[in-house]
Order: structure tokens, then C-alpha cells, then sequence
């Protein structure tokens, strides 16, 4: 119970041990009810023999007991949070109908009710350490060690001491301890507990690996790129650790609802206790007063208050298990209610791994020139186009010649190589700095180049699309959802993968800022039929787009820290499909949640009825609140593709077997 608790107002306070952030111990929470059950089912099976000892006192010395040991956590609680004004809650609730079952001698159904209570609160705190686990098994990854490589000796350190820059040695079958790239080796890497992939991956040298990735075949030696509190695993963990404090409207709305539901029970049950013997003939104090103790125990909302934090937990730890972290249940369900989903292009939908196709020199400049010159000019810059230009180089960049490097966004690079100043970057570059050229329009990405204020040639480079982009977008708009991109790249770059993708419409030659003001006009659009706005991105530029979005989702897998932390929802597998498979995961847990909700009430009202008109004792009560919290449990396992019971049976037989 201790995450459900944290998000109900009447089930806020805590009653017992089940409810600790410390992990579920099934052996510890069984032993008080198993001594419990045993002297109760001693004062069931001798209950004549012991009510008729001395004013029953042999029923008091077995039943009593039975009634402490179940209910102690119940009638602590309740009295510290009525010594702190915090009254009306579910321990309130059954410490007042117990009592009162005590005080009218029906001790064995006072007993019954807290032993049934803990044994349906047992249940709620095994199903939430289940759920909690299966998050916390994305941490499990997190690496003990490093082997740090100085003067060709390995040491074994802490990866927090390793510092970016420092060479590490990874062995087969050992967790990739720090993000880094591959120097030397090759092998085949588990990559399932970041991003849920089964199939492991093939590295090999200029390769990016992250941390907690499982090295299974050879050996590799590493340069690390970030610092361990930076690197993908710690990020990880620091979104599903906190995953849970950003509540559902619907949570919401529940903890208003309990805030004035128990206290109405309370006074109805008063009701019920006072007024009928005082108006009607004949009828017995002692009956009245035994049915608004049974009102007092169906009314318990504990049933219906754990059955939302709990689906949606299980949908966030659901959504972690298939690669994609939700930062909280109010992002699932925005999800619900998105009608139009936007991308970005480069790394998004295309897979961010440029080639160069074409090396079109000018100006007196060879082709190998001007690739060496554009190489050295991006030596500085990690886009996916630099990057390209330095794979297609080849040879090691003298970096010392590069001065007074700066980045223009959305247009590229001026810097002073040697003592010629160069600008490399778009078409957008040469218009702002008056640069004359003959060609604007070219079929791909392109990076002009040009010196000293004469333009010197560009070099073509290609994207390919993402395997799974055009499903995507095929199976976002079969569920009514409309699809856009928007790009910086050109608008012929961007005709020829709208095309290809089947996209609704896209916008191009954006800069980061005309990314948010087109943005913009989708959620003015949306707004208007009260649906939500999705934009999915990479990139650091993409970090105000995401940021503005109803929901912003990031690509975790390669995408920037900036686009990350930024994000409400992180696909680690970078695959466009998560994005529809996220919005499926959102549709189904809302659905439970409210499946959970509906059949609640209905069995609340139903046997509240049954209980207003002496149809209902103690025992049906009881076995109403916590058969509405089995149901719950059981419906929102599905989330998580996990079978509650069966797996609570099977730990019952290890625990005692």
C-alpha cells in the first residue's frame, strides 16, 4: 500500500509496516496473521464452550488477542491522526465499527473484520511491491564498478569517480558502467534493460554504448562521454524514481471525493444508530446501532481509493517494461485525449545517420579540400551532418586551428580555421551573410561552405527514414490521430519524406524558434476541440518544442540531455512505433482505472443498501471491501502483463516451503 497511500487523501496516513517505503516482506507481513487466523479459528470452532466460562471470559482470552494482533496497525493509526486532526479516514472507519462490535459482544465479527481488512491490505502491499519491482528491475542495471585503464593498468573504481575523457575496459558478461564510445572491439550488447529490446545489439569501434548495457561477447575498451550522474542510466532512474508525485486528473478528483465521502459515512452511520429507535415503535437500539457498524465497515473506501494509484502505477511501470518512461500519471492521461501528434524530422523520424553522397567543390577548391575544410570546421559540433562530414574525412582533424568556433542556431558554423574565416551550414547562412551563390535548392541535406566571403562549394548528405516511421504514422492516423512534421531542412528535403511517410502536413526551413510559433497553431487548433497536442523531438533545439507541447516526447535512447529533461514521456528505444504504442498503453490504464472505479461504487451502493435494511452483517461487509480491492488488483495487473494471485500463491510456497 505505501504508493497507493501516497496518493489518496483519506488513505494518506499510514497504518502499519505494509505501508513503508522499505521493500515487501511477504514472511514478515504473514507471521501476525497467521497467529491471528489460528486464535480465531480457535474462538470460532470452541465459541459456545468459551462464551459460557465466567462472563465469557474465555472468549475474551482467545478472540481478544486475535483482535489486537490483526487490528494493532488499524488502532494506532487512528489514534495519531486524531491527535493530529486528521480524523476521518479508513482506520477511523474501522476502529469505530470494531469497537462497537466488541461493545455489543459480537467479538468474533470484530476480529473477522480486521483480520480480513489485513489480509485484503496484504494483498494491495504484495501487488505494489510487485509493481515496484518490476520499475525498479530498470535499476538493477546500475553498474557496481569500473575498470579504469592508466599506464595500461586496470583498477577497479567507483563509476561515479571516473571523469569524461578517462578510458575504461569493459569484459564480456560485465554492465557497461559509464556512457562511452568504442575505441577497440567489437561485440554483441544486451541493451533490454534500458530500452526493453530482446535482441541484443552489435557494437563495434565509433560506436556509442550506454551505461547499464550488458557486454556478452567481446571485449571493449572505451573514452567516456559523460559523467555517471549524467549518463543515461542515472537519468533513468531518477525519472521512474519519480515517476509517481505528478497525479492523474482523475487521482485528483478521487482524493476530493474520499475528503468528503468519509466523513458523510461517518455522520449517515450515526444516523442510522440514533434516529429509527426514536421513530420507530419497537425497533432495538442494539439492531440500529449493529447496522451502522456494518454501514461503517462496507463504506471504507480503502477498496476504491487503492484501485487508481495502483492502475496507474501499473500503467507507468507497464509503459517502463516496453521502453518508455512516463514521468507521471497526468502525462498518461493527456496521452488520452491527443488528437494530433507533431515530429520533428532529423533523428526523430529519419534515423540521424548521415552519409555523404556528393562532394561539389568551387572556387579553386579541390573535392578533398573542401572536405578536409568542412571537417575541420565541425571538429567542434556533435549534429548528426558534422558528424557525417568527419566519418566521411576520415583522417585525424588538427582541432588546434580552429578559432573563434560559434554555432548560429538553425543556420551552422562560423570559425576562423588558419587565418581564413569559414562558414559551413544551410542556404539560410549564405543569405545572412551575403555570401553569392548559384544554387539554393538541392535535392537532400546540404552544407554549403564558404571563405573569406566567397562561396567555395557544398557537400550532399543523406538520411534515411526509420524502419518503423511510416507505420507509425499509418497507425496514428487509423486511430483518427492527425500526423505533422516540422524541419529545419529544406522544403525539398522535406516534400520528399512527407511523401514517403503519408504525413498529414509538415512546415519547413524552421528555426528552432518557428518550431514553437508553428507549434503553436496546432495547440490553437486543438484547444479549440479540447484535445491534446504531442511533439515528439531529439535534439537540444527541440527542448523548447517539447517544453510547450501538451505532452513533449523525447527520444532517449541518442537524443540530447537538454530534450530529455525536458520531456514528459522518454522512448529509449528512439522508434517512432513507441509513440503510437504509448498512447495504446495511456487508452488502456485510463480504462481500467475507471472499470475500477465504476464497479467500486456500484458494489459499494449495492451493499450499503443491503446493509441500511438489516440484509447485511459484518462478515458481508468486510468480504465486500476487500473483494472490491482483489478485483482492482487483479484488473490492474494487466497493465503490467502480470497475474497478481497466481504469483502471490507461488511466493506463498517459497516463504513456507
Amino acid at each position: 500500500m505505501t504508493e497507493a497511500h501516497s496518493h489518496c487523501g483519506c488513505c494518506s496516513h499510514d497504518h502499519g509496516h505494509h505501508h513503508e517505503e522499505a521493500e515487501f516482506d511477504l514472511k514478515k507481513e504473514l507471521k501476525p496473521i497467521l497467529i491471528a487466523t489460528i486464535l480465531f479459528l480457535i474462538g470460532l470452532i470452541f465459541n459456545k464452550p468459551l462464551q459460557n466460562t465466567p462472563f465469557s471470559l474465555g472468549e475474551y482470552v482467545v478472540l481478544l488477542p486475535a483482535y489486537l494482533i490483526s487490528g494493532w496497525s488499524v488502532l494506532t493509526t487512528a489514534g495519531r491522526n486524531i491527535l493530529k486532526g486528521h480524523i476521518f479516514d479508513e482506520n477511523f472507519l474501522m476502529t469505530i465499527a470494531t469497537l462497537g462490535a466488541v461493545a455489543i459482544h459480537e467479538i468474533p465479527e470484530a476480529v473477522g473484520v480486521m483480520l480480513f481488512f489485513q489480509v485484503g491490505e496484504l494483498l494491495q502491499g504484495y501487488s505494489i511491491g510487485r509493481s515496484r519491482r518490476s520499475i525498479k528491475a530498470l535499476l538493477e542495471v546500475r553498474p557496481d564498478s569500473a575498470n579504469l585503464k592508466v599506464n595500461g593498468q586496470i583498477h577497479p573504481v567507483s563509476p561515479e569517480s571516473v571523469n569524461i575523457g578517462d578510458i575504461i575496459l569493459v569484459r564480456p558478461g560485465e554492465k557497461v558502467p559509464l556512457d562511452g564510445e568504442i575505441l577497440t572491439g567489437k561485440s554483441l550488447v544486451d541493451t533490454s534493460a534500458l530500452i526493453g529490446e530482446s535482441v541484443p545489439r552489435s557494437v563495434r569501434e565509433g560506436d556509442t554504448v550506454l551505461a547499464g548495457m550488458i557486454n556478452q561477447s567481446g571485449v571493449l575498451t572505451l573514452r567516456v562521454t559523460k559523467r555517471f550522474n549524467e549518463s543515461s542510466i542515472a537519468k533513468i532512474l531518477e525519472l521512474v524514481e519519480n515517476a509517481s508525485s505528478k497525479k492523474a486528473d482523475t487521482e485528483k478528483f478521487m482524493t476530493r471525493f474520499a475528503r468528503y465521502y468519509t466523513p458523510v459515512v461517518v455522520f449517515l452511520s450515526l444516523a442510522v444508530a440514533i434516529i429509527p429507535p426514536l421513530l420507530i415503535t419497537g425497533a432495538s437500539q442494539a439492531e440500529w446501532t449493529y447496522r451502522a457498524l456494518v454501514l461503517l465497515v462496507i463504506s471504507c473506501p480503502c477498496g476504491l481509493v487503492i484501485s487508481i494509484p495502483l492502475g496507474y502505477f501499473g500503467g507507468v511501470g507497464g509503459a517502463a517494461k516496453r521502453g518508455i518512461l512516463v514521468k507521471g500519471s497526468t502525462f498518461l492521461d493527456a496521452l488520452t485525449q491527443v488528437k494530433t501528434v507533431v515530429f520533428d524530422k532529423t533523428g526523430t523520424l529519419t534515423k540521424g545517420t548521415f552519409n555523404v553522397t556528393d562532394v561539389i567543390s568551387d572556387n579553386g577548391l579541390t573535392p578533398t579540400q573542401l572536405l578536409e575544410l568542412a571537417a575541420t570546421v565541425e571538429s567542434h559540433s556533435n549534429h548528426p551532418v558534422a558528424q557525417s562530414i568527419r566519418t566521411a574525412y576520415g583522417k585525424p582533424i588538427d582541432e588546434t586551428r580552429v578559432q573563434d568556433y560559434e554555432e548560429i542556431s538553425g543556420h551552422g558554423i562560423r570559425a576562423k580555421v588558419g587565418n581564413q574565416m569559414v562558414l559551413a551550414g544551410n542556404d539560410r547562412l549564405l543569405h545572412r551573410e551575403n555570401i553569392p551563390h548559384q544554387v539554393c535548392t538541392v535535392e537532400g541535406t546540404v552544407a554549403h561552405l564558404a571563405v573569406d566571403g566567397q562561396y567555395t562549394g557544398r557537400i550532399i548528405i543523406a538520411d534515411e527514414l526509420k524502419e518503423d516511421a511510416a507505420e507509425a504514422i499509418h497507425t496514428l492516423q487509423a486511430q483518427g490521430i492527425q500526423t505533422a512534421m516540422l524541419t529545419g531542412d529544406s522544403q525539398s528535403v522535406a516534400d520528399r519524406a512527407a511523401q514517403k511517410l503519408g504525413l498529414n502536413q509538415y512546415r519547413a526551413d524552421l528555426l528552432p524558434e518557428d518550431k514553437v510559433s508553428a507549434l503553436e497553431d496546432f495547440l490553437h487548433q486543438a484547444h479549440r476541440t479540447k484535445s491534446k497536442v504531442v511533439f515528439v523531438g531529439d535534439g537540444i533545439n527541440d527542448a523548447p518544442v517539447i517544453a510547450r507541447a501538451d505532452v513533449g516526447i523525447a527520444m532517449g535512447g541518442l537524443g540530447s540531455d537538454a530534450a530529455i529533461e525536458t520531456a514528459d514521456v522518454v522512448i529509449m528505444t528512439d522508434a517512432p512505433s513507441k509513440v503510437v504504442e504509448a498512447i495504446q498503453v495511456a487508452h488502456k490504464t485510463r480504462r481500467i482505472v475507471w472499470q475500477n472505479i465504476v464497479f467500486a461504487l456500484a458494489v459499494k451502493g449495492f451493499f450499503i443498501t443491503l446493509g441500511a435494511i438489516g440484509m447485511a452483517n459484518l462478515w458481508v461487509a468486510v468480504f465486500a471491501d476487500v473483494g472490491v480491492a482483489l478485483v482492482a488488483i487483479v484488473n490492474a495487473s494487466k497493465l503490467s502483463r502480470e497475474e497478481v494471485l497466481p504469483g502471490f500463491v507461488l511466493n506463498l510456497r517459497r516463504v513456507w516451503g
